[in-house]
């Protein structure tokens, strides 16, 4: 067993997945096109923006032909399927230069991994561009797609590829992984990025920093609910204690993110 940052935080997953040769290995996998990059881009902007909205993508690789976006998040938003679909399509609007030529010079791939799951309770959902005839038959003009991802939702029935990569992330959750499960020798290469032992003082820090924008969001969501519902608030708070105990974080550090009082932090048993 290997002790590993969790692949929730998005600090760690673009630690991982901006090394060039897993990027590309995953992306082939799960879209079925190869690309050749040297770099992977973190935090991308537009500017100018496109469109109301300053879109930012986790992570940004394009060659001549492709343009990919790769995003994690945790966070269950109730628009994530409309907000990446604003993002997808920025990144299509962008290369169009006037209206002398709608048609852009690279396909676009988004691909959204959702660690923390959905409602639909699906593994793997595509939004496919091309238009298709009344049979459904797809006539090959459009070839942008986006892909979510849901690793809680892996499954004996999940096709491979998709499978290994999925369960590879869902593995981290936890933060410890049985490394010898998995062939891949790109999912091997993420465990080595992400060993424990290896995170940094400063990416500590943006992890712990995730955790209070999580908990806030959960706050906004909490307000109004029913005392039952906030004693749900409460354990995921304890599941989030913790986590940041396991990270290593002091009593006093979880207790300003997580709002628990000290005593009860420190009866945690784990």
């Amino acid at each position: 067993m290997k002790k590993v940052a969790s692949l929730r935080y998005g600090v760690i997953f673009k630690k991982a997945f901006c090394d060039p040769e897993i990027f590309t290995a995953f992306v082939k996998d799960m879209v079925g096109v190869e690309i050749e990059i040297d770099k992977v881009e973190t935090e991308k902007e537009f500017d100018p923006p496109i469109g109301h909205v300053n879109s930012r993508f986790d992570l940004f690789a394009q060659d001549i032909k492709n343009r990919i976006v790769v995003d994690i998040q945790h966070e269950r938003y109730s628009d994530h399927y409309h907000r990446f679909m604003h993002y997808h399509c920025a990144a299509i609007l962008e290369q169009v230069p006037s209206v002398a030529d709608y048609k852009p010079t690279m396909m676009v791939f988004t691909i959204v991994v959702l660690t923390s799951g959905d409602k639909y309770k699906r593994d793997v959902s595509i939004t496919d561009f091309d238009p298709k005839d009344l049979k459904g038959k797809p006539l090959g003009e459009i070839h942008h797609k986006i892909m979510y991802l849901c690793p809680k939702y892996v499954s004996k029935d999940t096709p491979e590829p998709y499978r290994e990569w999925l369960l590879a992330i869902q593995d981290t959750l936890d933060e410890e992984v049985d490394e010898s499960y998995y062939q891949s020798p790109h999912i091997q290469k993420i465990f080595e990025h992400i060993k424990k032992d290896l995170v940094s003082p400063k990416e500590r820090s943006k992890m712990f920093d995730e955790h209070g924008q999580e908990l806030l969001y959960e706050e906004e969501f909490d307000k109004g609910k029913t005392e039952g519902f906030t004693e749900g608030a409460r354990h995921r708070a304890t599941e989030t204690a913790i986590n940041l105990l396991r990270m290593g974080l002091s009593p006093e550090q979880i207790a300003q993110a997580t709002e628990l009082n000290i005593d009860t932090i420190n009866s945690i048993q784990f």
